[in-house]
This record gives C-alpha cells, structure tokens and sequence, in this order.
C-alpha cells in the first residue's frame, strides 16, 4: 500500500502543474484525508523539497532517462521527480519505500507502461546517490553566464533570475542568497499589540509548549523554535498572527502617527493591518481594502479573530478611481502585488511560475495603483509603497517613474532587506511624502 502522504504530495504536484495553483492552495486541497500531523508535515515537506530542489533533481533524472525528461508523460515526470527528491534529500527514508510506492503511484496513475522505466532510473539514482556527479565548478574569472548555468543547477533556480542576481551582487552574495532560499523558513509570529505585548505572548506560549525568540530586527515578532502555535488558545483568540519579519519591517515603515487615518489598499491577509491598527490607537482609524472577495473574506476573518475595533473593510475596485475622497487620509500603504521573487525561500514554487516578460507587466500595475491612490494622500501626509519582490523592475524602477511625473511627491526613506546581508526574504519599501 502507497504511503498516504506520497500519494497526497503527488496529487498536490499534479493541480500545481496542470491546474497552475500556487503550492498553498494545492496542499490545502489535498491534505484533509490526513489525520495524523506527522503524515502532514511530511506531505508539505515532499511538495515544497520537490519543487525547490526541481532542477537539481532533473539533472540527476536526465542523465539516467534516455529521452529527454519534457518527452515524458506529466505524472511519470512527476513521480520521478518527487521520488528524486526523497532519495536525494531525506536520507531518513528507506530507497525501497521510495521506489517501491514510485513503481505503484505510476501503475496508480494510469502508465503501467512506464513503471519498468520508474523502477530502473530511481534504482540507478538510489545506486549512485553517494557519488553524484555535478556540472564543473566555473573558474573566478568565469563570465556571467557559465556561472548563472552552474548556480542554477546545483542549487536549482532559474537560470535568468541567478544571472540578474549575479550580475547585481556578485557571485559570492549570490551563491548565499540561493543557499538561503533552499533552507525552508522558520515560523515568525507578530503579536496582536492591541492585545499582547511580545514579552507577555512569549510567557504565554512557553506555557504551552510554544518556545520562541525575538526576532532580530523586526521590534515585535517572534520566531517560532519549537512547538504548535496555531494549536494555542493565543491563536484562536487574536493575540498573534503569522507574518514573515521582513514583511513586519514593511508595516513599521508606515509610522502613523497616533489618532491617524490610514489606507491600507493591498490588505489582505491582515498582518499588515493590524500593525497598523496597534500604531493609530483608539482615536484612529484602519480602512482595509482589496480587490477579490475571497481576499476580504480572509481579510475580515483575520480581523474579526484579533477583535481589530478600529478597522473598516471595504473592496476596491479593480480599475478606476477608488471609493474614498481626495486628501482624506494621512498615509496610505500600497503592498503591491508583485512576482513575489523575494519570497522563494518561502514559496519555492514562485521559481519557476514566473519568468522575465513578467516583470512588466508587474511593474505597469504597480504604477497605476500609485497613480489611483496619491490623491487620497492629504497634503504632508505619506504614501509607502512595496513589494516583496526582488527585482528592481518592481521597486526602484517603479518609484521612480512615479516620481518623474508626481513633483507634489518627494521620496524621504528608502528600505531593501537582502538574504545574503540580513538573513531575510527581499522585501523592498519607498516612504514618499506629499508636499503640495
């Protein structure tokens, strides 16, 4: 019998590829028939190690596949690839269990036909897999290109997004900023200051078995050690929510004053929101706001759990101008959406979802929702934008040609985190100032 978590982790691989889902939303369809947590955290570990290590792994596959891997059926590729994974990566499981539940998934999946040739690559991996042979290392003085080849391979990211990095950084921070996104993220906590402080969140769960410690830059969140904290009563009662530290550094960046009015145009899921809920205080006012009604709904919920009395919801349209009145509010937060390449550690799928014609059509949007919300901003008031991308394209590009039409906008501040300098996903916020 197929382990349960092999079979939930291949189905959650084939909705990401055929259906284009992103890898939260395909785990979170396949996961309920697991009961036990230990089945679950192996289900997100195969889907989210498979796709991280994706070209690490082809590369062993190709050489042991006579034809070429793109030739193969979708759910043969499939298996090969998640079973590379667990003989390559997670050598606490058995290569017999790993084979063995391949050769049935593939019989499962309709292609009898190719269980022969399952069986004999993944044997021949499981042989070799102490003596792996790599492309060569490039030599110091290589150009960009045989390096972004080689950087890509051995720590698997596309190749065009490791020549961009590399040609910014240099090959050394970029080596480290791939080896940062290949190690999955410890959970990060920001405490519901309406109700908690992070000292008080923290005593609370130790006391039931959560261990934490501050995070070092962000002034109010925790990382998570060890423990459950979504099975805490803190949890179920609003006094925290989960948000990554560098996305905390971007809430700070807002710095409303107390009794403000603030915008958030991009809110949803909340994390955000509620940073600025605690800022404002009891005389201020939160108007959150997004554009699809299942985001609201997520944004509400959020809200509603953090008991967030200061906050208003409302939708946006997608284009147009939006439902409030210029010069009616002291700042406005614009989380844009964007291609999310400062979150790959996080989301490894982001990889290879996205591609460099993306960019500007990112970019685009993003200059529009600054064009429709600078309005709102009262005279002096602030207008922050950002993104967790990592490419400029998507943040000082965008700034940029805001600003070259926009003289009644300065920019006062400026903030990029970096995982090769500051151990966080790249996240990048622009604080401009109204002056007319």
């Amino acid at each position: 019998m197929i382990a349960t978590a092999r079979v939930a982790a291949f189905d959650a691989l084939r909705e990401i590829e055929a259906r284009h889902l992103d890898l939260g939303e395909a785990v979170a369809r396949v996961r309920k028939p697991l009961a036990d947590e230990r089945d679950r955290a192996l289900l997100l570990e195969l889907v989210s190690g498979t796709l991280r290590m994706r070209a690490a792994i082809d590369f062993q596959l190709a050489s042991r596949v006579i034809r070429s891997l793109s030739k193969l059926d979708e759910a043969v590729r499939i298996i090969l690839r998640m079973s590379g994974f667990q003989l390559l990566y997670l050598s606490r499981i058995p290569a017999s269990a790993v084979i063995n539940d391949a050769v049935e998934l593939t019989r499962r999946s309709g292609k009898s036909s190719a269980a022969g040739l399952v069986n004999a690559v993944l044997r021949a991996l499981a042989r070799d897999r102490e003596k792996l042979t790599w492309p060569a290392v490039p030599p110091p003085d290589a150009a960009v290109g045989p390096v972004a080849e080689y950087l890509a391979v051995v720590h698997s990211h596309p190749a065009w997004l490791v020549a961009r990095w590399v040609e910014r950084h240099g090959r050394d921070a970029a080596e480290r900023w791939l080896e940062f996104n290949n190690h999955a993220a410890a959970l990060c906590l920001a405490p519901n200051r309406t109700l908690v402080s992070r000292d008080a969140l923290a005593e609370e769960l130790l006391a039931d078995g959560v261990e934490t410690r501050p995070t070092s830059r962000a002034p109010h969140g925790l990382h998570v050690v060890s423990g459950q904290p979504l099975a805490t009563r803190a949890f179920r009662e609003g006094r925290f929510l989960v948000q990554d530290e560098a996305s905390q550094l971007i809430a700070a960046l807002v710095d409303p004053p107390r009794g403000s009015r603030v915008l958030d145009l991009c809110a949803s899921p909340g994390g955000k929101t509620m940073s600025l809920v605690a800022d404002v205080g009891g005389q201020g006012l939160v108007v959150a706001s997004d554009v699809r009604p299942h985001r609201l709904r997520v944004l509400a919920s959020t809200l509603a759990r953090c008991c967030a009395s200061r906050a208003r919801v409302i939708q946006v349209p997608a284009e147009g101008p939006l439902p409030l009145r210029d010069e009616s509010v002291d700042a406005v937060l614009i989380d844009a959406p964007c291609s999310g390449l400062g979150t790959v550690r996080r989301d490894p799928d982001i990889r290879w979802r996205r591609s460099p014609e993306d960019l500007p059509r990112f970019a685009a949007a993003q200059l529009n929702l600054l064009d429709r919300a600078c309005g709102l901003v009262r005279p002096g008031g602030t207008l922050i934008y950002s993104t967790c991308s990592s490419e400029p394209d998507e943040n000082e590009d965008v700034v940029a040609a805001f600003l070259r039409t926009h003289a009644n906008y300065s920019q006062v501040r400026t903030h990029q985190t970096l995982p090769f300098r500051d151990g966080l996903e790249a996240f990048y916020g622009a604080v401009l100032r109204r002056t007319l």
